[in-house]
């Protein structure tokens, strides 16, 4: 090796540039971040040939002053922190002082600025910090950064650039989250000359759900859900998608601490779990979130490219985020989503009032829909009779105006001994009876396992169950975990267990099978706290087995009995397994199947 030396400033501009540059997106990032540190309300982006070419950011905020310009170019110089103190608690978005000078080793820069006193001035520099040219030039209050040859002296890097459509969308995604950031700032973004963006400011909610709307497209806002949650020292609002519009890649997940844009493991863990219950497996939640909380208990300055942050109380961070969604999304029921369904205007409503039935024998007392439909109830989870000695209750009466009507409406028949037809205000509702009966169960079991614990009911006939050695020695290690799931098992041999009790709410499943499943589950998670941070998992394995089975055929109080069940139920619009249980559609969709109006 050679003796250590003093690497010249210009080598160390380029070696940062190594950590902050990594392509036409990172410029722009700090040139954004300058510009809304520096107070802008509005700020225009011009790109060409992806950025790779030019990068031109113009803004109107407060500007520097002549005296200043060189300085801006030098490394560790800002005017955003002075002392530690200030580092402990940093509330603007850029501190290191490294980004223009990175940004000037590898490029030639212009940057002209005016603070509104009189002439502005332009700086200028290409690659080597000592050629630095200083002149008067016209510009209004704010300050505009060219960046042109992107790496011109650094070939070694330029070749590392991707396709123009590809640096241009990394850019794109830049300025996108930005705007997110500052709704009450003007952004607009130009492409080899083409406005790809114009983006009014607003510091209304209103203006602020169109800004989401105009960035992450308006499907995403028709199926959002807005948050406004507070704690101590911590503030959480923005708006989450429905389980239902899940993605299949995490492209549409924007998160913000403080106003500063991050991609954090600890938040996107606590997401994660709040949709644990409600999404499909390898599907991506999508949502625009903002927490707010001191500056002193976040650290921002743990990655160069200020992306990653640190907070210092990580767990009740995570728990805020984590019970915020988690009671978002479960106060989610069909009366919720129903209301997003346009309804038919007045003159074309089409009475909802079902088709008379032969009734059956009721008794004297109470309203004869809601005894029925207790009744059905009571019998919903048991086996049911032949279809030759069963009678069809009649419907419920309509109520005399829809907003009476129940969101999932009345049942009217049953598809392919699958689906449940029903009939509501804005049309039809489709129903998928295993998923929603299994969402119903499941749910009841974990309310049940948190209160009073999940009840037994004995077996009149004890059922042996044959097993293998290794799951026999699962199930006598766990046998308190089985009492507290409702079961009482017994080891009988080497490779023989006996079931004495099972959960009342699954008595009548195969019980035998249930176990076998519930001790794959115990198998797979192994140690004890392991099951215990996966028992939700293990519950829904045995909620599966507990609900109404396809090609079983239910009354029309049953099916009743079911939806009534589903708009109480929390979670409902999903199964366990993150598939929808129900779909509507509108009678002005059914019309336009038929060309009705044409």
């Amino acid at each position: 090796m050679s003796r250590i030396q003093l690497l010249s400033s210009q080598l160390a501009n380029q070696i940062a540039a190594g950590e902050v540059v990594e392509r036409p997106a990172s410029v722009v990032k700090e040139l954004l971040e300058n510009s809304l540190d520096a107070g802008a309300g509005r700020i225009t982006v011009e790109l060409d040939g992806g950025g790779a070419r030019m990068i031109r950011v113009r803004d109107d905020g407060s500007g520097i002053d002549a005296d200043d310009l060189p300085l801006a170019l030098s490394r560790h110089a800002t005017s955003k922190i002075s002392a530690i103190e200030h580092l402990e608690a940093v509330a603007s978005l850029g501190f290191r002082g490294e980004a223009l000078a990175s940004i000037a080793s590898v490029s030639r820069l212009s940057l002209t600025s005016n603070t509104g006193a009189g002439v502005g001035s332009c700086i200028e520099v290409s690659g080597q910090p000592e050629d630095v040219q200083l002149r008067p030039a016209a510009h209004p209050r704010g300050s505009t950064v060219e960046i042109r040859d992107l790496f011109f002296n650094t070939p070694a890097r330029r070749k590392f650039l991707r396709t123009e459509k590809t640096e241009f969308d990394h850019a794109q995604e830049v300025v996108k989250r930005q705007a997110l950031s500052r709704p009450d700032v003007s952004f607009e973004l130009r492409h080899n000359g083409k406005v790809i963006h114009a983006l009014r400011g607003a510091d209304t909610l209103a203006g602020q759900q169109q800004r989401v709307a105009q960035v992450c497209g308006p499907a995403f806002m028709e199926q959002a859900l807005r948050i406004e949650q507070q704690a101590v020292g911590y503030r959480l609002n923005g708006w989450v998608a429905l389980p239902t519009f899940s993605r299949s890649q995490a492209d549409l997940q924007y998160f913000f601490v403080n106003g500063r844009v991050v991609r954090d493991k600890l938040v996107s863990h606590a997401v994660r779990q709040a949709y644990r219950d409600v999404l499909y497996h390898g599907r991506h939640p999508a949502y625009v979130l903002y927490l707010e909380l001191d500056a002193s208990v976040v650290d921002v300055n743990v990655h160069p490219t200020k992306h990653e942050v640190r907070f210092r109380d990580g767990r009740s961070v995570h728990d805020f985020i984590f019970r915020s969604l988690h009671h978002a999304l479960a106060e989610v029921s069909p009366a919720h989503s129903a209301q997003d369904f346009e309804l038919p205007p007045p003159e074309a409503s089409i009475a909802v009032a079902p088709p008379r039935q032969q009734g059956m024998s009721l008794g004297t007392h109470g309203a004869p829909e809601v005894r029925e439909e207790l009744r059905a109830y009571q019998q919903f989870t048991r086996p049911m009779a032949g279809a030759g000695d069963r009678s069809e209750a009649p419907h419920p009466p309509m109520p005399d105006t829809e907003s009476d009507i129940p969101p999932l409406g009345y049942a009217v028949a049953q598809l392919k001994g699958i689906y449940i037809l029903a009939e509501n205000a804005a049309g039809m509702v489709i129903v998928d009876m295993h998923a929603a009966h299994e969402r119903i169960v499941y749910e009841r079991m974990k309310q049940a396992r948190l209160g009073e614990g999940i009840k037994a009911q004995p077996l009149l006939v004890p059922q042996n169950v044959a097993v293998s050695a290794r799951e026999a020695d699962c199930a006598e290690g766990q046998l308190g975990f089985f009492e507290s799931l409702g079961f009482t098992i017994e080891r009988i041999g080497e490779e023989a267990l006996v079931i004495r009790e099972v959960p009342a709410l699954l008595r009548d499943s195969d019980v035998a099978q249930l176990l076998r499943d519930v001790l794959s589950d115990l198998l797979t998670h192994g140690a004890s706290d392991l099951i215990e941070a996966h028992v939700d998992e293990i519950l829904a394995t045995m909620a599966c087995h507990g609900s109404v089975r396809a090609n079983r055929r239910l009354t029309i109080p049953e099916m009743n009995a079911l939806l009534r069940d589903m708009e109480r139920t929390q979670r409902s619009g999903q199964c366990n397994h993150g598939r929808p249980t129900w779909t509507q559609q509108s009678i002005i969709e059914i019309d336009k199947l038929f060309l009705r109006g044409r």
